[in-house]
């Protein structure tokens, strides 16, 4: 859990629109999350709920690379 930090709280259609791609590790403070592979939400997905991801791995990916990113928000 070192080198850049992002602080994400809203949807991301695109990573890159943030300056970023490749994220080796997570810190999911609150809420749950889908990461996907590709952006506009598309692609392999993968859950985080809270906790620490140090790798890529961690979370199941099989590199660092994500596309987009949204907040789970509705469980029904």
């Amino acid at each position: 859990m070192s080198g850049q930090m992002q602080e994400v709280m809203d949807d991301c259609p695109n990573i890159q629109d943030l300056r970023m791609s490749d994220i080796n590790s997570y810190n999911v403070v609150d809420g749950h999350w889908l990461l996907y592979e590709q952006p506009n939400y598309k692609g392999r997905t993968y859950y985080l709920r809270p906790g620490e991801y140090r790798r890529y791995s961690d979370w199941g990916g099989t590199s660092p690379r994500i596309g987009s990113l949204r907040r789970i928000t509705d469980f029904n």
